[in-house]
């Protein structure tokens, strides 16, 4: 652009310096640690593997032993549904913890009432229980519901022990014939047991890589690599297990996200690698420059996605912060296992990562028709694709997750199904804790639920809740009252909020709150809408000024950021018409159309930013350094295409295909975020990377790599394209950085 300093920005082949504006020492030592990296990991490749084999032994023995166990933590501080959760705590410890429901059926005949009684005794005396509810019949007395209130939270009890205890305690149901099934905090706070999905992503991969490059050597690697991160990073969360609460979903999460991206990187480093071979270089040094190379951008597309992640942190929900760092773990396990332990079984296997007749050397790719065709349609292109994404708007309904949703278990799911008849969907009952300085109001207070829209009649507390508190200055534990009120609707309902809300504002005297799973729901979808838009506005933020950085650019990260957020945007408009409009929920496994779970837009957020942006980088330091090399702004995007259209393409089934894997789990929130996370993917990857960021690069053209030259002066260089490393003999010398304004 007119107005600034021509600087030279070409490196020297003969002495290998690092030649571009303003140099810096980073980008320097970097590039030059890579690639001497890379190199001594392909000359010396049993060295690190050992090292590799021996880090992943120490890390899974360590999870083995030290390790922890999952935990959901839904702790809301500051919202009425905590707050009055603590007074339960405190003054009816019976009703304070976790729940589990017992769902007895009979195929022929009537529940014998005995049985029940005698089962509830049986449930009653296993540890942590509170109290059990009378059996509720159903009107043809077939079924019965038994629902057992725990004193301790769910993240107290080990679930897999307290699951098996519930088992035993209904044995005798059993035994008489009835079928017998489980619902409720403590059933659903089981993980399920995975591998069904992951193998369905690896296979699927496997295929991908094979047909993309046309040997098995080459297909088998990127594998290889991302499941070594993959472990150690898995065993890192079962060492974050054990000193903060893990939630049950989070490995899951984690083990997506880290095969997508893991498959990736491993992906984009044998590219660079292969086109070092052909072009003639020895296998250690194609290892070395692939990793100053496309290793750099590995790391900074991973420091991306960290970013993205990090983002959680600002939610402040510890359920939320933990997945964060769950999957920040294998995502940082798996950036170190592509740039460390993928040099090293590149010099194990040699050439045979070529397939057997592949030309040497190859000469530069030239432009695709495609790339040149988006440079020509650029309009029709950006008005096109914008229009597509605008009309996929993120509307979808912030909905409480629900256990007839999860469906974890077969078992878990039938105890939904077979709910008696006779019981209102609302069974999860929303409780009132209300602490008063004088008694003689219980009666009104007890009262007034009734009378609030779609409340049924309150229930009487249980024998147990009126225990004497033994707080301090409490005489006679008159001071706290326990009113159970039942919805005639279920805790999915569109009116249960408006009800939550109205039993605040309308019924319940100063001082008093609401609380049960219930009322947690509703303050945490407010909770959620409130913060989603700070955790967008720093991520955003943050992976904008890491963008300007390192490719020295105002419009091109500019733009980065906005497809982004479009590809976002697209994929919350696919999880509303799939899950909660019902468009192929059968094909999924669910009954019915689902709300989409309230924290599926944070999480969606944070892994969809970070994982989009991996694509970006790979593009856009390609297309950079073609830039740099010639200063022909529309051949540089070509040309830029025409070498990572293809990869790009193949790196995006791959994660589709993984993230597709994982829409087949039981579990509803693992579901919609690989349903989710497989869209966004294949628009990002086809119609954005493709199409739209093509088309408004070429309509910017030179405008495209504009910096304020006060910011050209004082900004480190972070070089992605190995400035530092020898250039490849015959290689052409870059031409001068246009200058900045």
């Amino acid at each position: 652009m007119c107005g600034g300093k021509s600087v030279p920005s070409g490196r020297q082949a003969a002495g290998g310096t690092l030649g571009v504006s303003n140099p810096d020492f980073w980008g320097n030592v970097m590039s030059r640690l890579l690639y001497r990296l890379g190199r001594a990991a392909a000359l010396r490749p049993w060295r690190f593997v050992v090292v590799w084999l021996a880090l992943v032994a120490a890390v899974g023995g360590a999870a083995a032993v030290g390790g922890g166990s999952l935990q959901d933590d839904y702790t809301l501080e500051g919202t009425g549904s905590q707050q009055a959760t603590e007074l339960l705590r405190d003054r009816f410890p019976a009703l304070s913890g976790a729940d589990a429901r017992v769902v007895v059926h009979a195929a022929d005949g009537r529940v014998d009432p005995s049985a029940l009684t005698a089962a509830g005794a049986e449930l009653r005396a296993l540890p942590h229980v509170g109290t059990v509810d009378p059996p509720v019949p159903s009107p043809d007395g077939r079924t019965a519901l038994l629902t057992v209130r725990y004193s301790a939270p769910v993240t107290d009890l080990e679930t897999g022990p307290t699951l098996d205890a519930l088992r035993d305690a209904t044995g005798s149901l059993t035994d008489a014939g009835y079928q017998v099934e489980f619902g409720g905090q403590v059933p659903e706070n089981v993980t399920a047991p995975g591998g069904v999905a992951e193998a369905a992503g690896i296979v699927a991969a496997l295929v991908i890589l094979l047909l993309a490059f046309g040997s098995v050597v080459a297909a088998g690697l990127p594998l290889v690599v991302a499941l070594a991160g993959l472990g150690v990073g898995v065993s890192g969360i079962t060492l974050l297990a054990a000193v903060a609460n893990v939630a049950t979903t989070a490995p899951t999460l984690a083990m997506m996200v880290g095969l997508g991206v893991g498959i990736d990187y491993a992906l984009f480093i044998l590219t660079r690698h292969r086109e070092g071979l052909a072009a003639g270089l020895d296998v250690p040094e194609s290892a070395g420059r692939a990793i100053a190379t496309a290793g750099q951008s590995v790391l900074f597309a991973g420091f991306t996605v960290l970013l993205a992640l990090c983002g959680l942190v600002l939610s402040r929900i510890p359920v939320f912060m933990t997945m964060g760092f769950a999957t920040g773990i294998v995502v940082a396990a798996t950036v170190a296992s592509a740039v460390t332990l993928l040099p090293a079984v590149l010099g194990l296997a040699g050439r045979r990562v070529l397939r057997r007749r592949a030309p040497r050397p190859a000469r530069r790719p030239r432009p695709s028709r495609r790339a040149s065709a988006a440079g020509r349609c650029t309009w029709a292109a950006v008005r096109g694709v914008a229009a597509g994404r605008a009309g996929a708007d993120a509307h979808a309904r912030r909905a409480r997750p629900r256990h007839a949703h999860v469906a974890e278990r077969r078992g878990q799911r039938a105890g939904v199904q077979h709910r008696p008849a006779g019981v209102r969907p609302g069974r999860r009952r929303v409780r009132a804790g209300r602490e008063r300085p004088a008694a003689g109001r219980g009666r009104s207070v007890r009262d007034r639920p009734g009378r609030a829209a779609g409340a049924a009649r309150p229930a009487r507390p249980p024998p147990r809740a009126s225990r004497p508190s033994r707080r301090p200055g409490c005489q006679d534990g008159r001071d706290a009252a326990v009113l159970a009120v039942t919805p005639q609707y279920g805790p999915q309902d569109e009116r249960v909020t408006p009800l939550v809300d109205g039993i605040r504002a309308d019924v319940l005297p100063p001082g008093a709150e609401v609380t049960g799973m219930t009322a947690a729901y509703v303050d945490l979808s407010r909770l959620l809408s409130e913060r989603l838009w700070p955790v967008i506005g720093a991520v955003v933020a943050t992976s904008f000024v890491m963008l300007v950085f390192v490719f020295r650019s105002i419009l091109a990260p500019l733009k980065a950021a906005l497809m982004n957020l479009l590809s976002i945007a697209a994929a919350y408009g696919v999880l509303t018409a799939v899950f909660q409009w019902g468009w192929g929920a059968e094909l999924l496994g669910l009954p019915h159309s689902v709300p989409v779970s309230s924290f599926i837009l944070l999480l969606m957020f944070a892994v969809l930013f970070g994982v989009s942006m991996d694509y970006e980088v790979f593009l856009l330091s390609r297309v950079r350094e073609e830039w740099l090399r010639h200063g022909d702004a529309r051949g540089s995007v070509s040309a830029g295409l025409a070498v990572t259209g293809r990869v790009i393409t193949s790196a995006a089934l791959i994660m589709v295909a993984v993230f597709l894997g994982f829409a087949a789990d039981p579990g509803l929130v693992i579901k919609q975020m690989g349903v989710g996370l497989a869209v966004a993917v294949a628009l990002d990857a086809t119609v954005v990377r493709l199409v739209l960021v093509p088309a408004a690069m070429a309509l910017l053209g030179r405008g495209n790599w504009w910096l304020p030259g006060w910011l050209d002066r004082v900004l480190p260089n972070i070089d992605l394209h190995g400035g530092a490393v020898p250039a490849p003999a015959g290689d052409d010398a870059r031409a001068p950085e246009p200058s900045r304004a």
